[in-house]
């Protein structure tokens, strides 16, 4: 899917549901997610970006991670998420359904009423 160019604002509003999405699939590491997100059609998500957030999961405890070693490479931090942080995804989910709906509806009001 090609990336979007959606508005930086509503990126960062979404992000940490995003990257929660992806480690719901399984552990990944910190390339991996961005290529995921790019790849779902969100963009380049830059380190500088995702890093920060993957830290405030983990300090969340949303997020656990392990080392593991290369077979190639150098050992890669993978993470996953923890019970409390599917039970966060699931919360944030329904959370967002809700408010996608509203922005929807105040979005269209012609369409809608």
């Amino acid at each position: 899917m090609p990336a979007n160019s959606f508005p930086a604002d509503w990126l960062r509003g979404a992000l940490d549901l995003c990257v929660m999405g992806v480690l719901a699939e399984g552990a990944s590491y910190g390339y991996a997610i961005s290529q995921r997100l790019e790849a779902a059609g969100l963009g380049v998500v830059k380190g500088g970006t995702l890093y920060p957030l993957l830290a405030r999961l983990q300090a969340a405890a949303f997020v656990a991670s392990t080392w593991h070693s290369g077979d190639s490479g150098p050992s890669r931090k993978y993470l996953e998420l923890t019970d409390a942080g599917r039970a966060e995804l699931a919360r944030r989910r329904e959370q967002w359904r809700q408010f996608s709906a509203t922005v929807d509806h105040l979005a269209r009001p012609s369409e809608t009423r």
